[in-house]
């Protein structure tokens, strides 16, 4: 990963001497968590190099070490000649404070300040020991992802389960290296946790070969996710779509599966508690002959209309090999659902902490249903099994299942996400956001994401919304987003220290996610009209849906 430029065009490095602190000014207005510095018109600072926004300062009351982010720059007055003083501004975000302890030496960091410096004190930069004691959280498990863009020799780190209870998003435009971050992250995490369990969507099957034997791989062709495992909403969604007559089909179709579940369950005990909704197996041949029943009731021929529609389609997806793994062949069922479980949400772990569903190849139409089921049953199991096997869902291209605007994607899909974020750390069960277009998201989405890891944003409306679902004391560090480099990010939240500017670790070229995109450069200075099958070959995978 490229690594990032200070706001003078050389490479990012401590304040002055790392080792030396150095005065910087006084305080000159304070107002709640904003402090406003006089620079000093010293010669030291002169040498030094430039102060930066998101450089760490720090100012001495009389029982603590108080922190501050700088966020801003200015000079109200400038010097008419060369050489002439003018007054210098910086504007700061107090972050936190470290109480002197008994003898006299600092106490850890702790977010939030107890006693606010007053007007006049001093303020200076910060030595590495002060970087370390805010960036670094000893005692705490935590996972290093990077390095601390302030000083390249300090590790970045998150806090693993601030991170992962209270969900978190990466957000950045294509090419930022959000998919590299992720994956960075998960594998960071993994590292120190080996019996994890995540589930991670991947639509354009770019994750599997960062993961390798790491992952369990489910693609449409080993995916199973039967029909009967389906609620109401996601099989009349399938059955119905856009219908001018989704209303009575739906009727119709729920009085049906109803029927078909009961009678399944009553052959071996009680079935008062089955609803339309209950994950039970039932045979689509009984729906068939329920379907066949329901239409010899009839007197007018007008009113078979929606029960042969219900039938067509449910013979249509039978008969489609793209929907085999939601309507196998043949007329036989058999209840796998905890099979299906234990491999979505590796139990036992085997190996393999973290399963990659690819959902390139599902298709389109069903999309949106099939995430609807997997983060639905996500949150379902983690419901029931009492926080015995914590979940973190991670959800690429989040922003195409829980956009923004109302008429746009499946409702029960934005409800299971939604769900997640409100409800899910109770129940443990964790979200992880992944979008390049943050403003199509789903407000109250991004609003549940405690951590957030904002990369390079050139869109406007993008960096808004980013700043919109932020605390005030980060806006400064989000002015470098336009201009990040690839795989830095500012990071915010419950997951880091304080708001910090940091450059994601290399990933070796081996771990990366697959490219996405063609070569155009290389692919047209080759003739294909030579190949003379390449097309019969295209034809034939196209009819097939094999990738």
């Amino acid at each position: 990963m490229e690594e990032g430029n200070g706001m003078d065009g050389s490479m990012a490095r401590p304040i002055g001497d790392p080792l030396v602190r150095q005065k910087l000014g006084r305080v000159v207005s304070i107002s709640g968590s904003q402090v406003v510095l006089l620079l000093d018109d010293t010669p030291s600072l002169d040498v030094a190099p430039p102060l930066q926004i998101g450089a760490l300062v720090h100012m001495r009351t009389g029982i603590s070490t108080v922190y501050g982010l700088v966020s801003a720059m200015s000079v109200p007055i400038p010097a008419s000649q060369p050489g002439e003083r003018e007054m210098r501004i910086v504007e700061m975000e107090l972050v936190g404070e470290a109480p002197d302890g008994e003898d006299g030496a600092p106490l850890p960091f702790r977010r939030g300040v107890s006693v606010y410096p007053s007007l006049g004190d001093e303020v200076f930069t910060s030595t590495r020991d002060d970087l370390q004691r805010v960036y670094v959280r000893p005692g705490r498990p935590t996972v290093r992802i990077g390095t601390v863009h302030q000083d390249r020799t300090l590790p970045a780190s998150v806090i693993t389960d601030d991170l992962l209870a209270k969900h978190f998003a990466v957000l950045g435009t294509t090419g930022s290296g959000k998919s590299c971050a992720v994956t960075l992250l998960l594998k960071a995490i993994l590292a120190q946790h080996s019996h994890g369990h995540i589930i991670l969507l991947d639509p354009h099957a770019e994750y599997a070969s960062a993961f390798g034997d790491q992952a369990e791989l489910i693609d449409p062709r080993t995916l199973e996710l039967p029909y009967w495992l389906l609620t109401f909403d996601e099989i009349h969604e399938i059955i119905s779509g856009e219908s001018i007559h989704r209303e009575a089909e739906g009727a119709i179709l729920g009085d049906l599966i109803l029927s078909a579940k009961r009678r399944y369950v009553s052959s071996g005990g009680g079935d008062d508690y089955v609803t339309v909704d209950t994950p039970v197996p039932y045979r689509l041949n009984e729906i068939g002959r329920l379907l066949e029943e329901a239409m010899g009731k009839l007197e007018k021929a007008s009113d078979l209309a929606p029960y042969f529609r219900i039938r067509a389609r449910l013979d249509a997806l039978q008969a489609d090999r793209r929907y085999g793994f939601m309507f196998p062949a043949g007329i036989s069922v058999r209840d796998n659902m905890a099979a299906i479980l234990r491999r979505l949400f590796r139990l036992p772990v085997d190996g393999r902490p973290i399963t990659i569903v690819d959902l390139s190849g599902v298709p389109s139409e069903i999309l949106n249903v099939v995430v609807s089921v997997l983060t639905r049953m996500a949150f379902d199991f983690a419901l029931w099994n009492d926080r015995a096997v914590p979940i973190l869902l991670v959800c690429e291209e989040a922003h195409r299942y829980a956009p923004n605007d109302s008429r746009l994607g499946f409702e029960p899909t934005k409800r299971s996400l939604a769900r997640i974020a409100k409800e899910g750390r109770k129940y443990g069960v964790s979200l992880g956001v992944v979008s390049q277009r943050p403003s199509e998201l789903a407000t109250d989405m991004l609003s549940q994401c405690n951590t957030i890891f904002a990369m390079r944003m050139t869109n406007q409306h993008d960096q808004e919304f980013v700043r919109a679902a932020l605390s005030e004391w980060a806006h400064g560090l989000l002015d470098f987003l336009p201009s990040l480099g690839n795989g830095e990010a500012v990071a915010v939240g419950e997951g880091v220290p304080v708001p910090v500017r940091m450059a994601f670790d290399e990933l070796p070229a081996d771990e990366r996610p697959s490219r996405g995109g063609a070569s155009f450069s290389s692919a047209w200075q080759e003739d294909h009209s030579a190949i003379t099958d390449l097309v019969q070959h295209i034809v034939e995978r196209w009819r097939r849906q094999r990738r």
